[in-house]
């Protein structure tokens, strides 16, 4: 099959009905309704760093096979890369960093796929097109690089190129073991753990907050409006500069439907904090959090357990509730791999790179043993003790 292929200015020249064709499992970063919002609302533009190189291969009839998101960066704000020493030691080298191509989602953090393959399409002949189009783009757009994002394991096995340099970061993630209730869920912690828990929610149970599920094409621009202060106050709080408006959301949410799922708690009828997240068919993702005030546990009721709650609800097999946050670990929330590939044009600077990222490696995998150590779940000595505790 002769596939060709085009470098798009926009996801907006690609149709969004062909566009979501290729993706079945409905993952909400990489819907057109999403990637389309993040353009029309200026969060990814050129005076954002973010200039769109989207690659789509046809075959001769003009029907779409594949897609990879591609930008090309003038920085690494919002893009997750972890790269912060590598334009420095570029620099030291004489190598020039920036521009530099990424492939991933704009200011999201989240596992997912990113090449995009059309059923009943053998997909590895397709996938490497993609790959060979986008370090084609390193040399044809004058970047350092190639970087591939928070990419699905079992994408990983596509970018085993002897030139592609694999990353592996640690997030921390819930796994639905087929609990029937939150209840059932926390059966399986140490008595110790399982208290501080029902502590957490029975604080805010108790506060007269009031408690609210909502999808994406349920929120109107009006609630958007009371929403939105809360997503700024955040980013405010720490310096940082928010790169959505109240317009993306507002989009992204009539676009996605329930793929989006906010998380809110009222005051009598003022919003007075939320959580923005997004769903798959599979699995739920935390994104955005914000408050008015200092509300005892609501962070942990919003952004952990009422997700937690939603994803045993509707049969969601796991919960990614974002970046960092080792106090996840003691509410339920495992250490899990993710996964980076990068290629580097300059062949000194790749060495370097490959030799610094064998050393990161092995220190990732040790935290990663060591977090898991901390799992607030029974072990075999907690079960002889609860079976002690019945036979007295």
């Amino acid at each position: 099959m002769n596939l060709h292929t085009k470098y798009h200015a926009s996801v907006e020249e690609i149709g969004a009905l062909e566009w979501d064709d290729l993706e079945p499992r409905g993952n909400p970063f990489m819907r057109h309704a999403f990637l389309a919002a993040a353009e029309r609302h200026r969060a990814v533009s050129p005076g954002m760093g973010w200039h769109p190189r989207h690659i789509a291969l046809r075959d001769d009839a003009g029907l779409l096979i594949g897609v990879l998101p591609l930008y090309l960066r003038t920085h690494s704000f919002g893009d997750f890369s972890r790269d912060w020493n590598w334009p420095a030691a570029f620099e030291q080298h004489g190598v020039r960093y920036y521009p530099k191509l990424v492939s991933g989602i704009p200011y999201t953090p989240a596992s997912g796929p990113r090449f995009l393959v059309r059923r009943g399409v053998e997909r590895q002949p397709v996938v490497q097109q993609l790959i060979a189009a986008a370090l084609a783009g390193v040399q044809e757009f004058g970047c350092s690089s190639w970087q591939c994002l928070f990419v699905e394991e079992d994408e990983i096995t596509g970018l085993a190129h002897k030139e592609l340099l694999l990353r592996r970061g640690c997030q921390f993630h819930w796994q639905n073991r087929d609990y029937r209730d939150f209840e059932d869920f926390l059966a399986s912690f140490s008595s110790e753990k399982r208290k501080k828990v029902r502590r957490e929610r029975r604080r805010v149970a108790e506060s007269g907050l009031r408690l609210e599920v909502l999808h994406g094409d349920e929120i109107t621009p009006e609630l958007w409006q009371d929403i939105y202060p809360h997503y700024l106050s955040t980013f405010q709080r720490y310096g940082n500069h928010a790169a959505f408006s109240s317009g993306f959301f507002s989009d992204a949410g009539l676009g996605l439907g329930r793929g989006m799922v906010v998380f809110l708690a009222r005051a009598g009828s003022r919003v007075v904090a939320a959580a923005i997240c997004y769903r798959s068919d599979t699995t739920l993702y935390g994104r955005h959090w914000g408050s008015d005030g200092e509300y005892h546990s609501l962070h942990f009721e919003l952004c952990l357990y009422q997700g937690i709650e939603y994803c045993i609800r509707h049969g969601l097999s796991r919960f990614e509730p974002g970046a960092q946050g080792e106090h996840k670990i003691s509410r339920g929330f495992s250490p899990e791999p993710t996964w980076a590939a990068f290629w580097i044009a300059d062949a000194g600077m790749r060495q370097m790179i490959a030799d610094y990222l064998v050393r990161e490696q092995a220190a990732m995998i040790s935290y990663q043993d060591e977090m898991a150590e901390h799992e607030p779940y029974k072990s075999s000595d907690d079960d002889k003790a609860s079976e002690s505790a019945l036979r007295s």
